[in-house]
Order: C-alpha cells, then structure tokens, then sequence
C-alpha cells in the first residue's frame, strides 16, 4: 500500500466496468466520510449470509463500526481470529433517464472494503472510536455532550476494520441511448439527488442556544452528497 493509493487485490479488482474501480486514497476517503450509513456483511455461525446496516467512522486507514455486545457480528469479532467482513458503503448522485427502459442507470459513489474485523477491547482506543462515531455525524459533538458511563460502556461495541483491502468505483456519466433511439419522443436525461441538513429543533428540555457546532454545519450546509 503506497501513501496515496490502496494495493490492489483480487477482491477488490472489479471485473466488470473496471475502469470505473480507483484505489486511491482520497476518492474512497472521501466517499466513507460522506456517508453515514454502512452495511456490513459476514456469515453466521450456522452458515447464514447476513448483512447489517450500522454506523460508522473512519480514523486514518481504519474503520470502526458501532453495534451492540448482544450483536452477533460483535461477538464473533470477540474471538481471537475476528471475523471475515465484506463492509460497503454507497452515495446516489443521481438518476440516469434514458429513452429505452434497459438503458436506465444511476450515477453512484460506493466502496468496498474487505478484511477481518476485531472487537476493540483497549479503554484508550474504545474512547477514540466512540468519539470518532459522534463526531463523524456532526464534527465537534463528542465535546458537547455527556461521555458514556459505566453501564452504557458495558452494553456498548466497537469492531475494528483496517482498510486492507478496498476500492471505490464511481458512474458520473449522462443519459446512454443506443443510437437506433435517439429520435424516439421520450424524455432522457439526468436528475440529480442532493442532501442536505435542515433546521435543527430543539428538544423541550434544550434550554441552551443553538451550538456552534450546529450551526457551522446548517450555514455549511447545502448539499452534502
């Protein structure tokens, strides 16, 4: 792994549109710190496929993912050889509207990330990831807030991915009509999705101003993906 690029692997190789695939750095960082949401797939101890939508953050070339001591992915990840993951993340862009119904499509940002993931059981690197999965939704929110105590600590887990193993592959492209459609009287074209955050509302037991770190991210704004 270079400092501005990922290896590539056989698993993360696409074999289809690879020229759509990068494995650098700042493309799938960016899209990991865009998102929120990641799904998280691993099979079950009875030889289940599962996959779990969860939250995440991202700290230097390592994920951590949150879920539950209950969780069965968490207690697999417990054992001493982890627990072999498939971790995916996905950004819609757009909608890609063509004049035949085959042709349709999306423009996306996604990555995919493979690798073992462990149970983060260090005090001084549990407290990192946990702030890290605050501040990945709203930067600046772990030093606003109450720390977890005791109780919530103990029903509270982390697994651990280091990005290994792991690729982006982006479609930014326009409407793709066969030329035999060109002149058929159909609409064609992109529409574009957007994101953004709204006015926040207080809860009735919010007393205190709107925080700054709050109100840095509704001026900031706008689209966010």
């Amino acid at each position: 792994m270079s400092d501005t690029a990922y290896a590539r692997t056989p698993r993360t190789t696409p074999t289809r549109y690879k020229d759509r695939a990068t494995w650098e750095k700042e493309a799938i960082q960016q899209v990991l710190d865009s998102a929120w949401i990641c799904h998280l797939g691993f099979v079950a101890p009875d030889g289940t496929p599962v996959v779990l939508p969860t939250i995440y953050a991202r700290v230097g070339d390592r994920l951590y993912v949150h879920g539950s001591t209950g969780s069965r992915p968490l207690r697999a990840a417990g054992a001493d050889r982890g627990l072999p993951v498939c971790l995916t993340v996905t950004l819609v862009d757009a909608l890609v509207l063509t004049k035949s119904a085959f042709n349709h499509s999306v423009n996306f940002r996604s990555v995919v990330a493979h690798g073992t993931a462990h149970q983060v059981t260090d005090p001084a690197e549990l407290a990192v990831a946990l702030d890290a999965l605050v501040d990945h939704a709203v930067p600046g929110r772990s030093r606003e807030v109450r720390p977890a105590n005791a109780k919530e600590l103990a029903a509270t887990a982390v697994i651990r991915l280091d990005l290994d193993e792991v690729s982006a592959k982006t479609r930014a492209d326009g409407a793709d009509d066969d030329e035999a459609d060109l002149e058929l009287p159909y609409w064609a074209g992109v529409v574009p999705l957007t994101s953004g955050y709204g006015t926040p509302e207080p809860h009735a037991s919010s007393a205190v101003p709107l925080p700054a770190h709050l109100g840095d991210l509704v001026r900031a704004g706008g689209a966010t993906c």
